[in-house]
């Protein structure tokens, strides 16, 4: 079968047909009117989507990147970047509709935002004990409600200006042709910034890239302007490049300071703004930070043989170990710069020990790979500064302190073992929390050594009687239940959710309402793309529940999570050729499939897939993590594939992303389990919302 059995005509009207006036005359095909899309796509169309949502996905990339290094906390609320990406990119559709064009515009908002970042850094004051947030900074400016929303917009317009070049790309192809190329381009952006991860590139390469993706976007005397505004924004950028200390590893940027305190070398690290680790002879730190010798104080009798450091960083823990005797250790942290950075100026050199092995690693995933006993695991300042890109409430240590976690660590411990994790945990509430979370793990009550100012140790042995703790342990107050590998919010106190996100989602609905309304007409006019809409909403939060998923599986390293992200594109893409070269069940059938997928999801819980080697693990994830997309997404490549206005229909499906994003924070109260019930409720009103003629679902 043909596409041209499969796919119908583009037709399209009003606006959407008009010839668009903001790009140079000589551009004809993309500024004639159409009434049918050929047959045969015109390839320099083809070329400028691909190029278009290849910058989109990099620039949305880069933009979480480096605005989380650089807005100080950010990194905490990185979803909020994300959301603007989705709404900037959707309202770029709605405005390729339009004679006028903001594609011009873009690369000045992009170049004012990233200077004034540059000029005035900007630190969100994230005030409040109902969610922790770890920092050594006391912050004084202004509070995450008022900062998000801007930074929201900004973000939303400098996507908009490359989303706009996407649409208007649209109505000269085919539906499921268009949205096959957005695909491919959305794969090239990703990959390439996920090579660039890997390479460690620094800012200054995103830059030039972006810029290079502007100019040639931009016609006319507007090229040079946008040419002007990438240079002076790479100009910023390489002056933060070049600047002493300055680094980036795969989660952040990373500033090193070298001095001298007591005639003693020290080196301090600050990764995206914040202080996070001091590196200092292990001696001098064994004598004036006592948290760091207590748990070999609670293992007085302990042989040392083989220790597990989990957060072991720049190796400050591991020379604290090999001073008490272990004779063999295995460091593992999920930053390789930070490692790096042990190696090379640690004043004790430890990662140069031969009793020494370094894994670069997701601490969970260490312990669900591995099969070897331990005297000693060490949690030793397991705490991060980012989230796992696309999902709100999921830091990289998250699953890392989950009930079922310490009872793995619990597993892996000889018969002579102890377990130990010690931090700057700034409430009492948190304390209480790991100490009954150790208590239902190894079935007895742990140690717990308070050393003041939020600092405390959390030690257990696996029998009780090897354990030689000093005061008995006496909670605060109620004790909150364990974080689980369904809720790992450790950091989240319970009850409602916190103010903090409340407030900043409501106001950037609100823009969007409003956004949406002025750039897209009347919402009833709308109406026949509302089923998209809920697709769209419900595509998001299935995609954030197997982002937690497969961290949960394989780690929260970069890598798991770009696979993640790149996987679902090449699903995605399968669904569209899918469609378009064969012929599929009717509508609803299809959801009749996604239905039955995602109650075979919600009953196939990810713990037991942790009973599983690797590969039947990674085979049985990837079915029941991508069977729900593809179907998903032959459904809507069936309905986008009926559109007659193509970007209408794509721009409230982005829009209906957004509104899923926002969404995802509905975890806290539900866990991410019960998300697939929340999925399924949108792709039911999808369903119900999907045009009829007569009986028959379009």
């Amino acid at each position: 079968m043909t596409d041209a059995d499969q796919e119908p005509t583009a037709n399209t009207g009003g606006d959407a047909a008009a010839a668009t006036t903001s790009e140079r005359p000589g551009r004809m095909w993309l500024r004639r009117r159409t009434d049918e899309a050929p047959e045969k796509p015109d390839y320099r169309v083809v070329r400028r989507l691909v190029l278009g949502s290849a910058l989109m996905l990099f620039l949305e990339l880069a933009l979480i990147r480096w605005l989380g290094a650089n807005v100080v906390h950010l990194s905490y609320f990185s979803n909020f970047v994300l959301l603007g990406s989705f709404l900037g990119i959707g309202l770029g559709f709605l405005i390729a509709r339009h004679r006028w064009s903001v594609l011009p515009a873009a690369p000045i908002i992009l170049a004012a935002l990233v200077i004034l970042v540059f000029l005035e850094p900007v630190t969100i004051d994230r005030a409040g004990d109902d969610v922790i947030y770890f920092t050594s900074l006391h912050t004084s400016g202004p509070p995450a409600w008022a900062v998000l929303p801007v930074i929201f917009v900004l973000v939303a317009a400098c996507l908009a200006g490359p989303a706009e070049a996407v649409g208007r790309c649209f109505p000269h192809l085919r539906p499921l042709t268009a949205y096959r190329w957005d695909l491919v381009g959305s794969l090239i952006g990703i990959l390439s910034f996920t090579a660039m991860s890997f390479l460690r590139a620094p800012s200054v390469v995103w830059g030039i890239v972006v810029t290079i993706g502007f100019v040639l976007l931009i016609d006319g005397w507007k090229r040079w302007l946008s040419a002007a505004c990438g240079l002076a924004m790479v100009a910023f950028l390489l002056v933060e490049t070049l600047a002493p200390g300055i680094s980036w590893s795969p989660y952040y940027k990373v500033h090193t300071e070298d001095r001298v305190l007591a005639d003693a070398p020290i080196t301090d690290i600050s990764v995206n703004g914040v202080p996070h680790q001091i590196m200092r002879p292990a001696q001098v730190r064994l004598a004036e930070e006592a948290q760091y010798g207590l748990p070999y104080q609670r293992s007085p009798q302990n042989p040392l043989r083989n220790v597990l450091i989990i957060g072991a960083g720049s190796g400050s823990d591991v020379a604290i170990a090999l001073s008490k005797g272990a004779q063999h250790v295995d460091a593992v942290d999920i930053d390789p710069r930070i490692m790096e950075i042990g190696v090379e100026k640690n004043p004790d050199h430890p990662y140069a020990d031969p009793r020494v092995t370094r894994y670069v690693n997701d601490g969970r995933a260490f312990l669900e790979t591995t099969d070897n006993k331990y005297d000693l695991i060490l949690f030793a300042l397991p705490d991060s500064l980012a989230l796992v890109t696309g999902a709100s409430q999921i830091r990289l240590e998250s699953f890392l302190f989950t009930e079922q976690a310490l009872t793995d660590a619990r597993q892996h411990l000889t018969d002579d073992g102890m377990f130990a994790m010690y931090n700057y945990y700034r409430e009492d509430w948190l304390i209480d929390r790991l100490a009954g979370t150790a208590a239902a793990a190894f079935d007895h009550t742990p140690c717990v050594d308070k050393v003041g100012g939020g600092q405390a140790v959390v030690s257990a042995a696996l029998n009780e009687s090897n354990q030689s703790c000093g005061e008995a342990w006496v909670p605060a107050g109620a004790v909150i239940a364990p974080a689980t590998d369904d809720r790992p919010f450790l950091y989240y106190q319970g009850g409602s959710i916190p103010a903090i996100y409340l407030w900043t989602l409501g106001g950037i609905l609100l823009i969007s309402l409003i956004a949406v309304r002025a750039l897209g007409g009347p919402f009833r006019a709308m109406r026949p793309y509302a089923d998209l809409f809920f697709m769209g909403a419900a595509f998001l939060l299935l995609e954030t529940k197997n982002i937690a998923t497969f961290a949960l599986l394989f780690g929260t390293t970069w890598v798991v999570n770009a696979m993640v992200f790149a996987g679902v594109l090449v699903i995605v893409l399968a669904a569209v050729e899918t469609t378009r070269r064969f012929r599929t069940p009717p509508l609803p059938l299809v959801f009749v499939g996604i239905a039955a997928s995602l109650a075979v999801c919600y009953f196939v819980e990810p713990d037991w897939l942790l009973t599983l080697p690797f590969w039947p693990r990674l085979i049985v994830a990837v079915l029941l993590a991508f069977i729900p997309i593809y179907l998903a997404n032959v459904a809507f490549s069936k309905r986008f594939g009926a559109s007659d206005d193509s970007r209408a229909a794509f721009g409230l499906n982005l829009l209906g992303a957004m509104l899923g994003g926002t969404m995802e924070y509905l975890a806290l109260l539900t866990g991410y389990r019960n998300l697939l019930l929340i999925v399924a409720a949108l792709y039911l009103c999808a369903f119900l919302l999907a045009p009829r003629k007569g009986l028959v679902t379009v």
